[in-house]
């Protein structure tokens, strides 16, 4: 997301004057969907969803046909009133990404934490499915 530095130069002279002693900074109209890393290990996959700032309770996670999705929605709105003004801003950040699940997991286990800024979410693999350890067979 990159921020714009709202100049007051670029509104027309007659309406100039409306933001005097004002320092504007406005955000990107462009949705941004946040990097994801996917890791496999013997025993599970690792999803980690880099998303600092965001708060955790806005975070939807659910598995439906098999495919993971990932979802974030917030709404916010402010607004400033004075005698020579009235200021109503509105800002929503939303995201989804999914993700198609193999068989070989355990969907009804599936868990996720939020630390840091990052969205760690652990899909464990069925057991038939975990890479067993190698197994030398003597030769008779």
């Amino acid at each position: 997301m990159s921020i714009v530095k709202f100049k007051p130069t670029q509104v027309p002279a007659p309406f100039a004057h409306l933001f005097d002693g004002f320092d504007f900074i406005g955000r990107d109209q462009h949705a941004s969907v946040p990097a994801v890393n996917v890791a496999e290990t013997p025993e599970a996959f690792r999803v980690e969803v880099a998303a600092p700032g965001l708060r955790k309770e806005l975070f939807t996670l659910n598995v439906n046909n098999n495919v993971l999705t990932i979802g974030y929605k917030q709404e916010e709105s402010k607004e400033e009133t004075s005698e020579k003004y009235t200021r109503k801003e509105f800002h929503y950040s939303t995201f989804q990404r999914s993700f198609t699940l193999p068989n070989t997991v355990e969907q009804d286990k599936i868990e996720a934490k939020y630390t840091d800024g990052v969205l760690n979410i652990l899909i464990p693999k069925r057991d038939e499915a975990k890479v067993k350890a190698v197994r030398s067979i003597e030769i008779a």
